[in-house]
């Protein structure tokens, strides 16, 4: 038997709900529709306007900013001595080696000395005829004052004759006025004043010509004599360089040739190198050939401090696809440098103040400089940019972007040629 329970005496109430509660409730539901619209709406239109979606994590953003622009190229240099000569051999001979390889030598100290009997022979038989031209010299002296006593002593004679020859003369003018002498008598004593005045008149020509001679042949013996004093200076100067002397100080670097070994002339013997002044050596890529020029401003780090220098030489040869040059320091020079030592180098191509530039990038092998993704709210659209000189790590914006914008700088390959992409999270 069934207990009935009291269900069936309850009775039912329909709970009203009043017009006011109603309408709060549909204002809060469209309010909270309108939100999500407001919200999802900007999503929803660039999700519309995007033609491909990329991940964030796989792009790199940078931002467009001003300032200063460098260009510059970052190369291993290695320094070398800015002084190196190297010591040649002035003669045949057997040299003799006074110092070894690493000794400290002052410039002006004798360093090796060479034997050559064969330049001191020539220097003897050189000086031995300067010697006889010396004596020739002196006996022409000598010969030309016994020649100009001959010629004076012939025009005093002439010149007796012929004072001699104008007394006749005028004896006979007297003697021919009285009909003293005969027509022929005045005569010859007119022939004999005509032929002392000739006489008189070669004796002095001939002395003056004497002289002249005499004078020339003094003229080319001094000349022989001053050319032979060089010779025997130029061979001195030979015989006084085989003993070999340290044109600087510095410290011997390597010998090229052992002791008590004949060398034959111009033969290297040794280097030094001055410590004291010290260059560094870049080879720079060839594809900067054209960017070098001569006094470019370079940064060189040393021991983590930037020290000033400039390029002073450029190779005018290509050698292995590299430009050879010489960097010198300005006004300070870092202290315990070493040969063949290694410095980072820096040299500076160009600089610009002020300018928009961007992070360099592989967008710009990707588009070639002509265009970038500028990145709006999520959305990368593509913009057309020029670009203008470019560093290593930044590339200057002239066209196209503003300060403040954002791109990708990563390669865009991989967005098919999209005009615009969204990038999700």
């Amino acid at each position: 038997m069934s207990i009935k329970d009291t269900s069936e005496q309850d009775i039912q109430i329909k709970k009203t709900t009043s017009p006011k509660k109603r309408w709060i409730t549909i204002i809060l539901t469209t309010i909270i529709i309108a939100c999500v619209i407001w919200q999802v709406a900007p999503s929803a239109s660039r999700w519309s306007k995007a033609e491909q979606t990329i991940s964030l994590d796989r792009v790199r953003l940078a931002t467009i900013t001003q300032g200063d622009f460098i260009r510059d190229i970052s190369v291993l240099g290695r320094v070398v001595a800015a002084v190196s000569p190297t010591v040649y051999s002035p003669a045949d001979g057997t040299i003799t080696l006074m110092i070894e390889a690493g000794n400290e030598v002052k410039q002006g100290q004798i360093l090796a000395m060479l034997e050559s009997p064969e330049l001191n022979s020539r220097l003897f038989q050189q000086q031995t005829t300067l010697e006889s031209l010396q004596s020739s010299f002196a006996r022409q002296k000598i010969q030309a004052k016994k020649q100009r006593l001959i010629d004076q002593k012939a025009v005093d004679l002439a010149n007796v004759k012929l004072v001699t020859a104008n007394r006749e003369k005028r004896r006979a003018d007297l003697g021919y006025e009285k009909s003293a002498i005969s027509q022929i008598d005045y005569e010859k004593a007119q022939d004999e004043l005509e032929q002392a005045n000739l006489q008189h008149k070669h004796a002095v020509q001939d002395a003056a010509l004497n002289i002249e001679s005499l004078d020339f042949d003094s003229q080319s013996l001094d000349l022989d004599i001053r050319r032979q004093k060089l010779l025997v200076k130029e061979l001195q100067r030979q015989v006084d360089g085989l003993n070999i002397a340290s044109p600087v100080n510095g410290i011997v670097g390597n010998l090229s040739t052992n002791n008590k070994t004949f060398l034959s002339k111009n033969q290297a013997i040794l280097t030094i190198v001055d410590l004291s002044q010290f260059e560094v050596e870049i080879e720079i890529p060839e594809s900067y050939a054209d960017d070098l020029a001569i006094g470019m401003d370079v940064n060189i780090q040393f021991e983590q401090h930037p020290f000033r220098a400039r390029l002073v030489t450029i190779s005018p040869e290509i050698l292995n696809n590299q430009v050879t040059g010489r960097v010198r320091f300005i006004n300070e020079i870092p202290k315990k440098l070493r040969q063949n030592q290694r410095l980072n180098t820096q040299i500076i191509l160009e600089y610009k103040e002020n300018i928009l530039q961007v992070q360099r990038g592989q967008f710009l092998e990707s588009s070639g400089g002509r265009f970038a993704f500028r990145v709006n709210n999520g959305l990368a659209e593509k913009t057309a940019i020029t670009t203008g000189a470019r560093s290593l790590s930044h590339v200057e914006i002239l066209q196209g972007l503003t300060l403040g914008d954002q791109i990708i700088i990563s390669g865009t390959d991989t967005f098919n040629a999209a005009e615009q992409v969204l990038l999700s999270d």
